[in-house]
């Protein structure tokens, strides 16, 4: 299922997925993960188990070459090399052309195809995503929908975004927040083609 979660500047979004995916203790309430209780748990404990979090800024070790960065991604999950490049190029082949290169080299849409490729090596079980489009150009815009379109019905996904087009053409579900709290939801019965209702949490 792909979740997106909208919401103006400031309503908790990304906050959400840093406390889902263990960098942040939550106050009150409970994350569960098949029925047990993840609260709390160290992020890389939970990125054993299958969930992973791609930054919004786009963040790569810019002075370690595209391979390297891919193999840094692969060593704690155990898959071979070879395997871990094989993942990230089939859903961007162009990085193959980079792979001898510095990720600092990359452009910011590359840098974001790079991360979401990387962000598949393990088989992750969720995926939690914040603004993969955000200050990207139209033509990689239409990438990231791309691969978040090959990534859907392999895993469970949550993504925060602004741009509504990747909603309404992605969405399984929408969640709306303000103010720290989830304000509404919108499920597949629901029209989330109806821009003009989600853009009053912008």
């Amino acid at each position: 299922e792909m979740v997106f979660v909208v919401g103006r500047n400031g309503a908790g979004k990304t906050t959400l997925l840093r406390t889902i995916s263990g960098f942040l203790t939550p106050g009150k309430g409970s994350i569960r993960l098949d029925g047990n209780s993840i609260a709390g748990i160290p992020a890389e404990q939970l990125a054993l188990r299958g969930i992973r979090y791609v930054f919004q800024d786009k963040r790569v070790f810019t002075q370690l070459t595209v391979r390297e960065n891919i193999q840094l991604a692969a060593f704690p999950t155990g898959e071979p090399l070879d395997e871990a490049i094989d993942k990230v190029t089939n859903i961007y082949p162009k990085i193959s052309q980079f792979l001898d290169s510095k990720a600092g080299g990359l452009s910011g849409g590359q840098r974001q195809l790079l991360l979401l490729g990387r962000a598949l090596i393990g088989n992750p079980r969720l995926l939690l995503i914040d603004e993969p489009t955000e200050g990207l150009a139209a033509g990689i815009i239409e990438e990231v929908f791309r691969i978040l379109e090959m990534m859907k019905g392999q895993l469970s996904l949550v993504i925060v975004e602004q741009n509504l087009a990747a909603v309404s053409r992605l969405a399984d579900r929408v969640y709306a927040m303000k103010e720290g709290e989830i304000a509404t939801e919108l499920g597949k019965s629901d029209d989330i083609q109806q821009h003009g209702f989600l853009e009053q949490y912008l």
